[in-house]
């Protein structure tokens, strides 16, 4: 499908802008290198002395080279056993932050009356604090098992049912969408690695809209936006409001 730049970093195929806002009435977040400026996990390993380690994986799962999520966030958990969970902390406060044009994107949003999700292979721990911040109407997450406050290891999963992987992603969008009495038609869904795929084909498929932001080249081939360059305020110029 020919893709055209519209504007230096900003890349659509399969459809003619503008768009206008108001016809969707839900985005879709990924929280790690999308909403946020980390990828959590790796900067919990870096407490452990294992972030290259960790990295590594992660950045192979992103680019789609480990197919299996669950299995890959099972691997680098394991490596991050006995790390304090005072690091936690440490992350959100020292490191993370809000990725350029958030804001103003999900104001814009909100100003239409679409919803927002934020829908993460990462953890609640992060993603809850997130979500007040952003003021983001739903969240879905992974939780980090604590125990003599050290981390496990391990995900409490029995909290609402599977990891959220790409599949779970997926689910969760669809489920939103029902929730809200929508299609996915309506819905945008915007992340930057291979387990975003899932909720953002399911949103192309349907006559929504995918959006990769800063996105590995997998992701950046398969979605009808690739905002290459600028903040995610970006997608105004595609989705007008």
């Amino acid at each position: 499908m020919p893709s055209f730049e519209i504007s230096p970093g900003l890349v659509i195929q399969g459809f003619k802008p503008p768009l206008k806002l108001s016809q969707f009435k839900l985005i879709a977040f990924d929280m790690d290198s999308t909403l946020i400026n980390i990828e959590c996990i790796d900067e919990i390993a870096n407490a452990a002395g294992k972030k290259a380690e960790v990295a590594a994986i992660t950045e192979a799962a992103m680019r789609g080279e480990i197919t299996d999520f669950k299995d890959s966030l099972r691997r680098r958990l394991a490596l991050l056993k006995g790390v304090s969970a005072q690091s936690l902390d440490t992350v959100y406060t020292q490191q993370l932050q809000i990725n350029p044009g958030a804001q103003a994107l999900i104001e814009a949003c909100q100003a239409v009356g679409m919803k927002v999700l934020l829908v993460s292979g990462g953890f609640t721990y992060f993603a809850d604090k997130v979500k007040a911040r952003l003021n983001i109407d739903f969240a879905k997450s992974n939780m980090l098992e604590i125990q003599e406050g050290k981390l496990t290891g391990k995900l409490i999963t029995q909290a609402w049912g599977e990891i959220c992987d790409g599949e779970e992603k997926r689910r969760t969008v669809l489920s939103t969408c029902e929730t809200l009495g929508i299609t996915p038609a309506q819905a945008i869904a915007m992340g930057d690695g291979a387990n975003d795929l899932p909720m953002m084909k399911l949103c192309a498929d349907a006559g929504g809209l995918s959006v990769a932001y800063h996105a590995k080249p997998k992701v950046r081939e398969q979605a009808m936006v690739a905002i290459n360059a600028g903040g995610l305020d970006t997608l105004l110029q595609v989705c007008v409001t």
